[in-house]
């Protein structure tokens, strides 16, 4: 269970100093997992994040639960979408037993934050219908730009938390074998893989580029297909048994 789950939320406001990839990060992979399921999907949601996840799965399915451990988290979501009809469920993780099974539940950028990832996903299984949909989104580790980072000596082990992650709460990152590893030692199995965002340079670079939007949506669209070079992955899960 989290330590303390309001003393991050500075990072989860807009002054964050990496909103750069996280608008795009966290705008992409809800289009993405809305482009697969359909509306009328039960969704159960696990964290609120900086929100626009919430938000949109809000907009598109017609039942969205969404449970989170912080009560600052969810007074500060509540201000920035006052409209969103999402179910918002205040609990631990490890502790929220809900009300029946979910067609789709979402484990967007949660494994990094949690003691014993294991168990949540263990946990949660349970709570997929038997024909669910389980998606997982998480940092990549082995990302290009970490690659590039690490070749050049600037990045002694491309597994370090850096400053970014250690603001947003982060415990561990991930490689596509790790997550893959442990999504199956849960008793899931994988039947998607994709990548979140490739990105070829540091935040500043980029930003410094004024690339256009086409150009970006582009470095999300290819990277679908290289999840071991992307900033993020993307995994679908379904119940193994």
């Amino acid at each position: 269970m989290n330590d303390n789950l309001d003393q991050h939320l500075a990072a989860y406001g807009e002054g964050f100093g990496y909103a750069f990839d996280n608008n795009i990060i966290l705008n992409w992979y809800p289009e993405r997992i809305m482009r697969l399921c359909d509306p009328s999907c039960r969704v159960l949601e696990l964290g609120i994040g900086h929100g626009f996840t919430t938000d949109r799965f809000a907009r598109y399915f017609a039942d969205h639960v969404v449970v989170d451990g912080s009560a600052s988290v969810i007074e500060q979501f509540r201000r920035q979408y006052p409209d969103c009809t999402a179910r918002v469920v205040q609990a631990y993780f490890e502790e929220f037993v809900p009300e029946g099974r979910f067609d789709v539940i979402v484990l967007g950028f949660v494994l990094e934050h949690v003691a014993d990832p294991a168990a949540i996903l263990k946990r949660y299984r349970q709570f997929l219908r038997t024909d669910g949909r389980c998606f997982i989104a998480v940092p990549n580790g082995e990302s290009l730009h970490r690659r590039f980072g690490h070749a050049a000596g600037l990045l002694d082990d491309m597994m370090n938390l850096g400053r970014g992650d250690l603001e947003l709460g982060h415990r561990r990152q991930y490689s596509v074998s790790s997550l893959a590893s442990e999504i199956e030692n849960a008793g899931l199995s994988i039947v998607r893989k994709e990548g979140i965002f490739l990105k070829p340079l540091m935040t500043a670079q980029l930003e410094s580029l004024q690339l256009s939007p086409a150009i970006v949506k582009g470095m999300c669209e290819v990277g679908i297909d290289y999840p071991e070079l992307s900033c993020a992955l993307l995994f679908e899960a379904t119940d193994g048994a």
